[in-house]
């Protein structure tokens, strides 16, 4: 790999760990129907624990997510706080 890319690789990185949307202390809600299998972020009604989603996109798995994300992902619900 080219040094050039490592380093616009790197910068491109840093812009994104400081945009607001990913900030530690922005606000964030809970989006269901779009985690991985063994991606979400709490308990469903199948488990008690994260990470123990069975299956991707399942209905009851959700994950947390930049305000005002979910609702632009296919498939995706807000659910209440």
């Amino acid at each position: 790999m080219k040094i050039s890319n490592r380093i616009t690789g790197a910068l491109l990185l840093g812009a994104i760990a400081a945009s607001p949307a990913f900030a530690a202390d922005a606000p964030k809600e809970k989006c269901a129907g779009v985690a991985k299998a063994g991606k979400n972020d709490c308990a469903t009604k199948a488990n008690s624990c994260a990470g123990h989603a069975t299956k991707d996109r399942q209905a009851d798995a959700w994950i947390y997510v930049p305000a005002g994300t979910c609702a632009k992902i296919a498939g995706g619900r807000v659910l209440p706080k």
